[in-house]
């Protein structure tokens, strides 16, 4: 049989130290050799899998879409293959079966609703360790606005440097700043429609400096409103005094957004309300969103905004149509309530978590040690250097440059350090949460706050449809294949004995160590 292999690295810090796609390469060829698979293509992908859209991954895929014949992929293990839910649902679609080499699981068609279940709860995992490292990341973004330093990449008229601290900051761009700061000063006169101050900009070199492109008016409008450019930001909902030089004062941009405002009609919110289900659905008839709004000061209802071209028909009706916020709590928790299985699988998939976590755990170890070889590495340098410094072979400013560029290469690896054993930490925590609400959605749901319970459904549901005041909704994987297996217990309670789609139920009767 022909088959595909692919081998990923998760930074280029590990194709770097040149260990890990030899390995992986390695042991899908034995495996091939074993299995007797020819090995007709082979794909390496060295980048981070936080977003879909990976190079060598999208080539593989088209190459499957154009070759019916092959239908194999081999690959380590399930975070070397996909580490997000789009790359899963990808070649689910395309019927491929799957070859884990390293935890000797074979995904196809075929395979039980048990194994998809468990492998849909790893890809989850695995992205909620990636969510995890973002997480840390953004703690990272929080302390240098929390200083007063811009923690992302520079708008147009800044440009991002380094300090002399070695931090990286933003400073007005030489070019483009002179050009913001008379976009400002146009639009506040009130003679412009954003478009002609769009024409304007361009004839004055308002372009993105690496594509070359003119910015278009949807830029032009975001850096009017855009208070960064007064010195001040906010960043994660909290206003900041900025480090960086201002392009224009305070009172010029409040202008700008008075303009800006009798301009364009400013929707009106229902402030210091938290809203469950809004952002959730999407109107069946006419696809406009679906919103909620306060009646009586205290009634929450629920409606379509209406706002489709009034040709496509249905447009009046289904605007009309209102629903209690209590009522699709009611509608949501009997959703949830198809996702339970009792205590016997809870813990046989349990033991199969832990059997995941071990080999998790070794990659987390890997990544850490890494971090302290370089970091030791780093550390000998500065002592070296230091020598060097006081026997007269380099001067102070040199130690003072190199010195100061390692130490923030140094307080980088920490924190890396830190992520890592802190994601390693969670991987299983993260594991038990994602059974726990499986077991009991629908009653974990109804006890949460609505922050909470609009989390938990985007975690568990798609493509929810607002039907004229009634829901409709499908399951995500792997969650869609555990409310078929409820479904099918209840089939077989009543003399089934097989689930609609061919697989064996696993409800109960199930040990962990399954052939």
């Amino acid at each position: 049989m022909k088959a595909l292999l692919y081998a990923r690295v998760s930074s280029k810090e590990q194709e770097k130290e040149g260990f890990s796609i030899p390995a992986q390469c390695k042991l899908l060829r034995e495996y091939a050799l074993q299995k007797q698979f020819g090995i007709v293509q082979e794909y390496i992908d060295v980048e981070t899998a936080k977003s879909s859209g990976r190079t060598n991954f999208g080539e593989m895929v088209k190459y499957l879409r154009k070759h019916p014949g092959v239908r194999v992929v081999l690959v380590e293990k399930t975070d070397r293959l996909y580490r997000n839910l789009k790359d899963w649902v990808t070649l689910d679609e395309l019927d491929v079966e799957i070859h884990l080499a390293k935890e000797g699981v074979v995904l196809s068609r075929d395979s039980r609703s048990s194994e998809k279940f468990m492998h849909g709860i790893k890809v989850l995992m695995a992205k909620n360790y990636i969510d995890n490292l973002s997480e840390e990341a953004r703690k990272g973004q929080m302390e240098k606005a929390e200083q007063g330093i811009w923690p992302s990449k520079a708008p147009l008229g800044y440009i991002n440097v380094t300090g002399k601290d070695g931090k990286k900051v933003i400073e007005p761009d030489p070019v483009l700043a002179p050009v913001v700061t008379k976009l400002f000063e146009r639009y506040a006169t009130g003679q412009y429609s954003l478009k002609a101050l769009t024409k304007a900009a361009h004839g004055e070199g308002l372009i993105y400096p690496k594509s070359g492109n003119p910015a278009p008016v949807s830029t032009v409008h975001a850096i009017l409103r855009n208070r960064l450019y007064t010195g001040l930001f906010q960043w994660n909902g909290k206003l900041h005094q900025g480090k960086h030089d201002p392009l224009v004062s305070i009172e010029l941009w409040e202008r700008v957004q008075g303009v800006l405002a009798g301009r364009h009609a400013t929707p009106i919110h229902s402030f210091g309300h938290e809203f469950a289900f809004t952002g959730l659905m999407t109107c069946a008839e006419c696809g406009c969103a679906v919103v909620a709004e306060i009646k009586k000061a205290k009634y929450v209802y629920y409606h379509c905004t209406g706002h489709a071209d009034k040709g496509r028909g249905g447009y009046a009706d289904c605007r009309r149509k209102y629903i209690r916020e209590e009522v699709l709590d009611k509608t949501f928790a009997a959703l949830l309530d198809k996702l339970h299985f009792d205590e016997e699988v809870l813990d046989w998939v349990r033991d199969a978590l832990k059997t995941s976590h071990a080999d998790e755990r070794r990659d987390q170890e890997q990544a850490i040690e890494r971090c302290q070889t370089q970091y030791k590495r780093l550390e000998d340098r500065l002592q070296a250097m230091y020598l060097d410094k006081l026997d007269g072979r380099i001067d102070n400013a040199f130690f003072d440059r190199m010195s100061a560029q390692w130490r923030v290469e140094q307080t980088r690896l920490l924190r890396d350090m830190e992520r890592h054993g802190e994601a390693q930490e969670s991987y299983m925590e993260d594991g038990v949460r994602l059974l726990e609400l499986a077991h009991n959605a629908g009653q974990l749901f109804l006890r949460q706050p609505p922050h909470e319970k609009k989390r938990l459904l985007n975690l568990v549901l798609s493509n929810c449809k607002w039907n004229r005041g009634e829901i409709q909704a499908a399951f995500r994987q792997p969650f869609d294949l555990l409310a078929e297996t409820v479904a099918a217990a209840v089939i077989e309670e009543a003399g089934g004995a097989e689930l609609s789609t061919g697989h064996p139920v696993w409800l109960g009767n199930l040990d962990s160590n399954q052939d």
